[in-house]
């Protein structure tokens, strides 16, 4: 059997060739239909090599997800948001453009196959369900979100805002372009859930730095549990 490589960054290095390799054959055939041959064919390696790093086929392809989640926060990060509006369109945009996330988001068994069952069956992220209640604690602070509404509420009309726009396809004949769907839930959100009217200056500084700790606490939180499953753990 391979051995794994001494220098970390080489080990690191590898372990991202096979991700790639992966992602491109479960967009293509799907989940169910991709053997850990095909991925160490395509990724130039042996199939012992790719078992050095995750001990079963589940873990590699739990582990793409978690990259996918990464890479895309990388991506909000990048365009700055300054307001929960940029924020939302922004994750909107991210999750319909990546076919995996989506694929995610939608429960996709034809691409996912038995790894969309065990993601749904998962109960939600505490840490991240405390970086959403201490955000709206924030916003509501600079008096840029609805005072008659408790943090629960805001993080329950957000969420099912966000999923309930993002899988409306399944229910309507309707698809409209990605980026216009990321656009009308920003809106939705926006006159739902923001207080309206102009912030003051300072105000204004303090929510975009509250948007900025939102999205790096959660990218943190997301390359954290990436290391981990890039070394073969998933809790």
């Amino acid at each position: 059997m391979a051995r794994p490589p001494a220098d970390p960054a080489r080990r690191r290095e590898r372990a991202h060739r096979v991700l790639d390799a992966a992602a491109g054959l479960i967009v293509r055939w799907g989940y169910d239909k991709t053997t850990i041959e095909d991925v160490a064919r395509a990724a130039g390696v042996a199939k012992g090599t790719i078992y050095l790093h995750w001990k079963t086929r589940e873990l590699l392809f739990a582990t793409l997800l978690r990259r996918e989640r990464v890479e895309s926060l990388r991506e909000v990060r990048q365009a700055a948001p300054r307001t929960l509006h940029d924020l939302v369109r922004l994750m909107a945009t991210e999750l319909q453009r990546r076919p995996l996330m989506r694929a995610a988001l939608l429960g996709d068994s034809g691409v996912l196959g038995r790894l969309a069952r065990i993601k749904s069956a998962r109960a939600p992220d505490p840490l991240q369900i405390d970086g959403l209640e201490r955000f709206f604690a924030e916003l509501a602070e600079h008096g840029a979100v609805r005072a008659d509404l408790t943090v629960a509420e805001h993080v329950s009309v957000l969420t099912s805002a966000l999923f309930g726009f993002l899988t409306s396809e399944r229910l309507t004949p309707y698809r409209l372009a990605p980026e216009r769907t990321a656009e009308l839930l920003a809106d939705t959100v926006h006159r739902t859930l923001e207080a309206g009217g102009d912030l003051p200056g300072q105000a204004a500084e303090a929510v975009a730095r509250a948007v900025t700790g939102y999205v790096e606490h959660t990218l943190a939180l997301a390359e954290s549990k990436l290391d981990a499953a890039l070394e073969g753990h998933l809790p």
